[in-house]
């Protein structure tokens, strides 16, 4: 059994504090989800949680199985079970989509071990199948010209061919359509099991209404301040959030404004965002 545990960790970027105490544990066999307004902070954890080079963690800790999760470099944590959808995936020109994954997936074997390229191009054409891609996929470059929701279904043909321990899918239903949504919903619930660890980051409910999840959690004011079962999804979906923001004495819930957003939050740790830092 996997256990990724976050205890009250606070990072920032540049000056701007973002997350400001979240505890959260999510197991192997359990799907979380967090909602919440925009610019509280949910997608911010997700990229600490992948040691995103734009963040600095201040404060408390991220432990996968007792592992010190802070210490490791970002593809020491990939292989070590963790895997990010990302809400806006980069473009890489002249990498291929299959030996960007079949790399991907011999980096995660034990030393002496060889992955077989049958069983390899069985699996992925059976992966593109199921999340109904276009068969040309495995020899366009990684994301290059791929439309939103290609972008989206290919983080989770990723995702079906690595097999992670613990999945952060960060807004995985933005730009998708009603049928892409089925599909990759669908997916994913068919790669739930006993193994796997989802933590689903979304503002909609539309989502959870094909990925079913134990326990939704509220962020505002980058922490977690509510928790519940699929019931308090539904009562977010029919009356919003400010039920909430009165409940608990919330004048504003977020955290970075909407420039800051589209500068810290809308960037993969990319080239590009490295040189704004």
């Amino acid at each position: 059994m996997a256990v990724l545990k976050i205890k009250n960790l606070r990072a920032k970027a540049g000056d701007n504090e973002i997350l400001r105490g979240v505890t959260l544990t999510v197991k192997s066999g359990e799907t979380h989800a967090i909602m919440g307004p925009n610019g509280t902070g949910k997608s911010t954890l997700a990229s600490v949680v992948m040691g995103h080079p734009r963040y600095e963690v201040i404060d408390g800790s991220i432990t996968l199985d007792g592992e010190d999760v802070l210490a490791m470099s970002t593809d020491e944590r990939a292989r070590a079970g963790l895997f990010l959808a990302m809400q806006a995936p980069a473009e890489v020109p002249g990498v291929t989509n299959s030996d960007f994954i079949k790399t991907a997936m011999n980096a995660r074997l034990e030393e002496g071990e060889n992955l077989s390229l049958f069983k390899f191009i069985r699996a992925y054409d059976k992966a593109v199948a199921e999340l109904k891609m276009s068969e040309d996929l495995p020899h366009r470059y990684l994301n290059e010209g791929f439309s939103g929701g290609e972008k989206k279904r290919n983080e989770i043909l990723q995702m079906k061919m690595l097999k992670p321990r613990i999945a952060i899918l960060d807004e995985i239903d933005s730009g998708l359509d009603v049928d892409a949504l089925k599909t990759v919903g669908e997916n994913v619930t068919a790669m739930k099991s006993d193994n796997l660890g989802l933590l689903l980051i979304t503002h909609y409910q539309r989502l959870l209404d094909y990925i079913s999840a134990d326990t939704v959690h509220v962020m505002m004011q980058g922490k977690i301040v509510k928790s519940g079962d699929t019931d308090l999804m539904k009562r977010i979906d029919t009356e919003g959030y400010d039920w909430i923001k009165e409940e608990l004495g919330i004048d504003d819930e977020r955290v970075v404004t909407e420039k800051d957003e589209r500068i810290i939050l809308g960037e993969c740790a990319t080239k590009e965002a490295l040189e704004e830092k």
